[in-house]
Parts: structure tokens; sequence; C-alpha cells
């Protein structure tokens, strides 16, 4: 059984042809990015050896990357950010809330990334907590993760926030939980159109203070009255702001979030072969209701594809806002569960189960491959160091 194509793969067989290709286009976070796949475990960044006590087995395992856009450095860091999160969930319905931006506005958005991405978090929170507040809608301050995705199943550039929200929140006064209707959260119509009026508010102000930088087929934009008729055009535009049906409860919400919060462009188990310098994957037409299709591009074309969704050094992909804000978070959700202890009779709230406990299970990658036992580490070597012992094998 021939070993399952990785992104990695495709890197090491490329990248050179496409830095060379591409020599005067390519920035320091994109060539770090594929420098870092190209080398994730594999003995240019050193490793360890380890062995099984009882049966006796040795291993090489090499070290990861860790880079956070690597499809196989995420699945421990999913694994960790759930583990730590599964005291944060609360016995209410979750609700998923997605913002997209026009292609107008994307096309802004990818020259300015994290100046535009920075606004999309701030005025999609502020919609949110505001129509939330609104005692028309709901009345209370409510809580929330968003996690932002740029790219879509094809690989285009696409950005858009996930956001996963407790159905209910604080009443004003923070004496009482106030839960929503049952299957409804918010009118994305009224989220929509406020939606945009902040959005563009704020990039206006952005572009007034200079943030804002515009080149080739957008230089134009750098004249106030062509960018003021670009936020013209686009504010007669309808801005998608989905709402998806509740989760059925918090184990699915977790699961959820296991594969949103720490997926990159494309998951290593979506690609089907690389021919020559043609690459093939798996994508979902939404469309053409979900209908799964393979996309085959040149090899080229896939690292360009890629590498549209690298995010600026230090830029936060997740989240937290309201009362999940990282400043008060434990003490809010306390407060939340007391209010709600008060309303909902216990033996019927639903029970915070998760996937997140295989979270602090032994990881599989650290189990023995004959007996399943706990693998222990026998010995370290640095960047760039080969073990020399012939009989252990290499598990990159």
């Amino acid at each position: 059984m021939s070993a399952r194509l990785e992104v990695a793969d495709i890197f090491r067989r490329h990248a050179e042809a496409y830095r060379q290709a591409h020599d005067g286009r390519l920035g320091r976070v994109e060539r770090r990015v594929m420098s870092a796949i190209e080398l994730c475990r594999t003995a240019e960044l050193g490793g360890h050896v380890e062995g099984c006590r009882s049966c006796g087995v040795i291993r090489v395992a090499y070290n990861s990357c860790r880079n956070r856009h690597c499809p196989k450095c995420q699945g421990q860091a999913s694994r960790d950010w759930l583990a730590a999160r599964e005291n944060d969930l609360l016995p209410v319905a979750y609700f998923h809330v997605v913002f997209t931006l026009p292609a107008q506005i994307a096309a802004i958005a990818f020259q300015n990334k994290a100046a535009v991405y920075t606004i999309l978090f701030k005025t999609v929170a502020e919609t949110l907590r505001t129509i939330a507040a609104d005692p028309k809608h709901l009345g209370a301050e409510i809580g929330l993760i968003a996690v932002l995705h740029s790219w879509g199943q094809n690989l285009h550039y696409h950005p858009h926030i996930h956001c996963i929200v407790p159905g209910g929140g604080l009443s004003p006064d923070g004496m009482r939980w106030i839960s929503c209707r049952p299957g409804f959260f918010l009118p994305v119509r009224v989220l929509s159109r406020l939606f945009r009026r902040l959005f563009l508010g704020e990039l206006r102000t952005a572009y007034e203070a200079g943030k804002l930088s515009f080149f080739g087929s957008l230089a134009e934009l750098a004249a106030p009255a062509t960018f003021n008729r670009k936020l013209a055009e686009v504010r007669r535009v309808d801005w998608v702001v989905y709402a998806k049906p509740p989760f059925g409860g918090p184990r699915q919400v977790l699961a959820y979030l296991g594969r949103y919060t720490h997926r990159v462009a494309i998951a290593n188990s979506r690609l089907i072969s690389m021919t020559d310098d043609r690459v093939a994957f798996r994508w979902r037409d939404y469309r053409h209701r979900g209908r799964t299709k393979v996309m085959t591009l040149d090899a080229h074309e896939f690292i360009r594809r890629f590498l549209l969704h690298t995010l600026p050094d230090g830029f936060h992909r997740i989240r937290h806002c309201g009362f999940l804000a990282n400043g008060h978070r434990a003490a809010r959700i306390e407060l939340c569960r007391k209010l709600l202890a008060s309303t909902i009779q216990q033996a019927d709230a639903p029970k915070v189960e998760c996937d997140a406990g295989a979270a602090v299970s032994l990881p599989v990658a650290r189990r023995c491959p004959c007996c399943g036992g706990p693998m222990v580490t026998l010995g370290i070597w640095r960047c760039g160091q080969v073990p020399t012992n012939p009989f252990w094998n290499d598990t990159s």
C-alpha cells in the first residue's frame, strides 16, 4: 500500500521551481511557510529515538515544524485547544453564524490582510453583541468564539468568519440567564445590514488614517474619489450572513470546533494524486448541493492557491468575545452556570460530553505500533544531525 500523498510531498517536489519562477513576488511569510512544510518531520529538524518497555520496539520520530499552516502539525494543537475549551461549555444550545466578505472587499483584504482581518473580527463581534443586546431581539450579553478562514473548497481566496455562539446570554444587570427562542438565534438580515455598515465605516477610517495600501489591479483605489465609489458600490450589495441550525449539544459543538479551529487551507486527506506536474484533490461544490468533485491543478497553481491563505506574523485567527473574552471568561462562565442552574433542572440539562476527552489520553503517535503500550524517549538529536543506528525505523 502506497503512502498517502501530503502537501509536504508537493512542496518538496515543486517548491524550489516555484521559488525560482516567483522569486520577486514571494514574501517572507510565504517563504517561511514553504520551508517549514518541506522540512516537517525530517531529519533536518532533529528528533528523538523512542522505545517500548513492554516489547522492545525502537523507532525514530522526527520533529514537527509546528507551523500553523502545516496540515500535519494541527492535529495535536487542535486536541490541546479543545481540552482547554471543554470546561467552557454551557448546557445550552449553540449556534453557528458565518460572516462573509463580498468579492470586492476580499480583493482589498488580500493586499491588507492584517488591517482588514482586524476590522473583520471587530465588526463581526460588535454586530452580534449589538443585535443580541437589543431588547427587541434577545436583550442579553452574549459570548462567542470567532474563527477566521480565508479559503473556499477550491482554494480560492474567500475570507469569512465562523462564529460559535451559546444560545442566550446574561441580562443587563447580570442577575439572570436569557435564552433565545428554540431553534432561532438572531435575524440574519438585521445582522447583515449592521455588519455591512460597521465594516465599511471601519474600512473608511483605516483608509483615511493611511493604513491601507493598494497595488496592481487595485492601485487606482489610492485615489479618494475611486475608493469612495468602491464603497458606494459594495454598500448596495447584500452581504452574506448565514446562520446554520443549532448543534445537538455540547458534544457536537466540540466535534465541530475540532474540525474548524485549526484547519488549514486543505487537509492531506483531500489530496488524491500528484502526477508529473499535476495535483488532483477532492472538493465540495456548494453551488451544486455540496456535491463532491475532483479538481486537477498545475502544481505551481496549487502552491499559489495554498499560499494565498498565509496569515501575517503574530495574527490570531481564533478569538473570544463577550462573556467568553479571555480577561474574564472563567468568572463569567461560572456566573452563567449558576444562573442556568436556577432555571434549568440539572437532570434535564444536556451533559457536557465531548470528543476532547481523547485529547488527554495517550496520543496514537505515542503508542507502540506493536503492542499499543506507551513509548518512552531514549535519545534526542538536534537539527541537522542524523541518527546513525541502522536498525532504527524511520517513522516520518
